[in-house]
């Protein structure tokens, strides 16, 4: 089970100065090229206290020069790591374009009006189910959650305003390294990461396949 590649090669001087100059080029490139379904999707990785690991996919919702925004139930399990142990690994597994991007950053909260200004933007069943699912917790039986729902649409109909959940909101994740991987003949493939120095400016290294 192997694919050969035979995309582009990426070289130092095809990059931007900053790696979410970067990111932005290359993500343009992912939405508008049509063979990805999701290109926000990215896997989230965090570690607990003691250092187990989990990951799951999670929808990129924003970035900027600080970095990437995701959206969570702060009591979810990837909330409670990140409460924890702040280090996070991001992955973009844009495969169809033999590209990937990686992330290595810390987490923080966002404040609550960026929350709410992102929360206000959510489709109304979206906001409902905010509060409905008290996320990574066990339930008994899928009619619990059904119910959860139910009891809130009647509480908060369509065209009612939906409050933000005190347990709900935003991650910023302040890059720490970005590496920007084209896959390349011969699995020689091309390794790009930007890398943070003390004074804030970045340098680029390229690492072996």
């Amino acid at each position: 089970m192997r694919k050969h590649y035979r995309e582009e090669g990426l070289s130092e001087a095809d990059l931007a100065d900053t790696p979410m100059a970067q990111f932005a080029h290359w993500f343009q490139q992912a939405a508008t090229e049509g063979r990805l379904f999701e290109p926000n999707a990215m896997i989230v990785s965090t570690a607990d206290a003691d250092g187990r690991p989990s990951s799951r996919t999670v929808l990129l919702k924003g970035f900027d020069d600080r970095g990437f925004v995701f959206y969570t139930n702060y009591d979810s399990r990837k909330g409670r790591d990140l409460a924890q142990n702040p280090y996070v690994s991001l992955l973009f597994p844009w495969h169809p374009m033999a590209r990937q991007v990686i992330v290595h950053g810390i987490a923080r909260r966002t404040g609550r009006d960026e929350t709410a200004a992102y929360f206000r933007t959510r489709p109304h069943g979206s906001q409902l189910g905010a509060w409905a699912s008290a996320q990574s917790s066990v339930i008994s039986t899928r009619a619990e959650i059904d119910a959860a729902y139910t009891e809130l649409a009647a509480r908060y109909p369509e065209g009612e305003q939906v409050p933000v959940p005190p347990n709900w909101g935003g991650f910023l994740v302040a890059p720490q390294s970005v590496e920007f991987w084209q896959g390349r003949e011969n699995r020689l493939h091309d390794r790009l990461r930007y890398v943070v120095r003390p004074d804030g400016n970045w340098r680029v290294e390229r690492l072996s396949p």
